[in-house]
């Protein structure tokens, strides 16, 4: 039995940007053995679509080289990025998301009934995600033309900070309470979002600006990819209040697949069992509900568990879920049902 899937958070439009070779459609529809997903994989998976982000690193930039381990960094928050450089980075990736959607191997969707759509015709429905607000000016203006173009979701942090706020720090046996909140553009920010429909992801922010979120949106609080504090205390995971935050919002919080938000001691290290993936699940629906738990893996941003490796492992975890004795209709619903719900809650 294959489950389908969304997943909420990838950054595998950067991993292709990075990829020295030209054609980047045909490495993402053929195959891409270095890459976490691909849409031969994808398919194999049973993944119907997920949140495809716009991470603006400086061009040619690795991940691994800008996300420091979270046991090692010592919580130190890498600089801050120009505009003019985030809009380039952030244009190339977006103009590489439109070739793929040209060449028939993704749908762009902008609302729940796009989504649903583009997956009972079997095509990979992505949602346009930015990982950082800083292509943003703080008039807003590219922020329209963007919205025009597709764009339906903001973190607006990475892990650094920008006009707007300041992301948490990569550190461990660390509170995510650091540092200040959004600014003045950055509040300015989510009420503009709110307006046009476009959801706020609260995964890399820090505790201030989550609390500024929180006391100004009228929508579901979202984390796409988190995990639980109580289990893996790192600056990255999301702590007991902040859960229930969301949990009263009716928002959703995305299963982040990476080792160092999963192991309770930090270490991005593939040597781990799919049970522990099973215990932040376990204790997001205790926090959170049925309604609350979704799928957020971090594919080709972050080192994987070794059973899970790439997207084709995603249905080993769904196995888990259900030999643990979760009913098919709940798995289903942290596999698709509830992204798909919580796009209609915020998006339309």
């Amino acid at each position: 039995m294959t489950i389908p899937f969304f997943d909420g958070h990838n950054d595998t439009l950067l991993r292709l940007l990075d990829d020295p070779r030209r054609n980047k459609v045909d490495l993402f529809t053929n195959g891409m053995a270095e890459a976490q997903i691909d849409l031969p994989r994808a398919r194999e998976a049973g993944m119907a679509g997920g949140f495809f982000a716009m991470f603006p690193p400086p061009l040619k930039t690795n991940l691994n080289a800008v996300a420091a381990s979270p046991t090692t960094s010592g919580g130190q928050l890498p600089p801050e990025l120009d505009i003019a450089e985030a809009q380039r980075s952030t244009n190339a990736m977006a103009a590489l998301m439109f070739r793929l959607e040209n060449a028939g191997a993704l749908a762009v969707c902008r609302t729940e009934a796009e989504l649903r759509a583009a997956i009972s015709a079997g095509k990979l429905a992505a949602i346009y995600h930015h990982e950082g607000a800083e292509a943003i000016d703080t008039d807003f203006y590219a922020l329209e033309v963007l919205y025009a173009a597709g764009f339906r979701s903001l973190g607006i942090t990475w892990s650094r900070a920008n006009a707007f706020g300041t992301g948490v720090p990569f550190k461990h046996n660390a509170d995510p309470d650091i540092g200040p909140g959004l600014s003045d553009a950055g509040k300015e920010l989510v009420r503009v979002c709110d307006r046009m429909g476009i959801m706020i992801d609260l995964s890399h922010l820090n505790a201030a600006g989550f609390r500024d979120v929180a006391a100004i949106s009228t929508k579901p609080l979202v984390a796409t990819h988190s995990n639980v504090f109580a289990i893996c205390p790192s600056t990255r995971n999301l702590t007991d209040w902040q859960l229930a935050a969301i949990r009263e919002s009716r928002g959703v919080v995305g299963l982040n697949y990476a080792t160092g938000f999963l192991r309770p001691d930090g270490k991005m290290e593939p040597d781990m069992e799919i049970e522990l993936m099973v215990r932040h699940v376990d204790a997001l629906v205790e926090a959170l509900g049925e309604d609350g738990v979704a799928l957020g893996s971090d594919f080709d941003g972050a080192v994987m568990p070794a059973p899970i490796k790439d997207v084709t492992g995603v249905p080993k975890l769904l196995q888990a879920l259900l030999d643990k004795g979760y009913g098919e209709t709940l798995v289903r619903k942290i596999a698709l049902e509830n992204w798909l719900g919580l796009v209609g809650r915020t998006m339309g």
